[in-house]
């Protein structure tokens, strides 16, 4: 199944359903390099088309500045040129590299992406953002340029760990909370198949989940005003990555939990709809709360990108399916 999404600049194709081995018929080069991490290019590299291979550490440590200037060397090395065409073949986090390195490197090299986990699948490899973390500051250095193409093979899904797979989910589970009353309905009653890794309840999640953040990118591609709704969870979720050891969904559950409570005050969201979606971050494994210094959580919110003055824009909910942006001092982040 093939969706696009038309940017300002250029429009990007997103196959879902398709595979790595037949990758080669969406190339319109044949000078390709590969960016990948070394678990995947160990799993998956017999799928990998004939190119040049670039390393990158696994891990959040290596989304940094010095990794993208080790692309960099790299690419002086194989003689890239503006006719090179680069394939970012892992997890968001060589998404996100392999997009921010592609589009600085001489002005800007085309570039596709093969997202291998969930996550990456229905978000950190869909909508053009790409970036680099700075200081243990998520993405604060980075482009929003997109991809030529995304390539969404469920396969890879087989081999991921359960952890993995569970922060997927947690962005699955949140754009159902801000947009598609239907979906989170879904997850509700599918969880069994979809933990079960059912090949038609995996693909009805991914492609519903691709939906919705392609309408709001298409809409807001350089995130003005609708596409921070996107951000529901990640306000909170980034600082808790920052201090705690949690894993990207794991900190974004708890930052939906944080985000949903604050509704419920504001008189926005009914408790009954906030219990809906502990217990639905619940039933998929993930967390829904931690313990966390006031302080230190005050200081890393002051420093998101989504700050004005003494506000942050923030995403609370209307209701399973609604939500809306509002700013937020920090005083009253820091009762909460």
């Amino acid at each position: 199944m093939m969706k696009e999404l038309k940017g300002r600049e250029r429009s990007s194709r997103i196959h879902i359903g398709d595979s790595l081995a037949g990758m080669e018929m969406c190339l319109t080069s044949d000078d390709i390099i590969v960016i990948t991490d070394a678990n995947i290019r160990k799993l998956h590299s017999h799928a990998f088309p004939e190119a040049e291979v670039i390393d990158v550490e696994p891990g959040e440590g290596s989304k940094n500045l010095r990794t993208v200037e080790h692309i960099y060397e790299k690419l002086l090395e194989l003689g890239a040129d503006r006719q090179s065409f680069i394939v970012g073949i892992g997890g968001g986090i060589v998404c996100d590299i392999t997009g921010f390195a592609a589009s600085t490197y001489m002005r800007g090299l085309r570039f596709a992406l093969v997202p291998t986990t969930l996550l990456a699948q229905v978000d950190a490899a869909i909508g053009g953002k790409n970036g680099v973390n700075l200081r243990h500051y998520k993405n604060i250095v980075g482009t929003i340029n997109q991809p030529d193409f995304v390539l969404v093979d469920m396969g890879f899904l087989d081999t991921l760990p359960p952890r993995e797979f569970r922060n997927g989910m947690a962005e699955v589970i949140k754009s159902a909370a801000i947009c598609s009353r239907s979906l989170f309905e879904y997850l509700e009653d599918n969880r069994e198949n979809i933990l079960g890794l059912d090949t038609e309840s995996l693909g009805r999640i991914i492609n519903d989940t691709v939906d919705i953040k392609l309408d709001i990118v298409s809409r807001d591609e350089f995130e003005t005003g609708e596409r921070r709704k996107l951000n529901f969870g990640h306000t909170f979720g980034h600082a808790l990555e920052k201090l705690l050891p949690y894993s990207h969904g794991e900190a974004i559950s708890i930052g939906m939990m944080i985000a949903a409570k604050m509704s419920v005050a504001r008189g926005m969201l009914g408790s009954e709809d906030s219990e809906r979606l502990e217990r639905l971050i619940r039933d998929y494994g993930l967390p829904h709360k931690a313990e966390m210094d006031t302080d230190s959580m005050i200081d890393a919110l002051g420093k998101d990108k989504k700050r004005v003055g003494d506000k942050v824009k923030f995403v609370l909910l209307n209701g399973i399916g609604s939500a809306e942006i509002v700013e937020i001092p920090l005083d009253e982040l820091k009762k909460v």
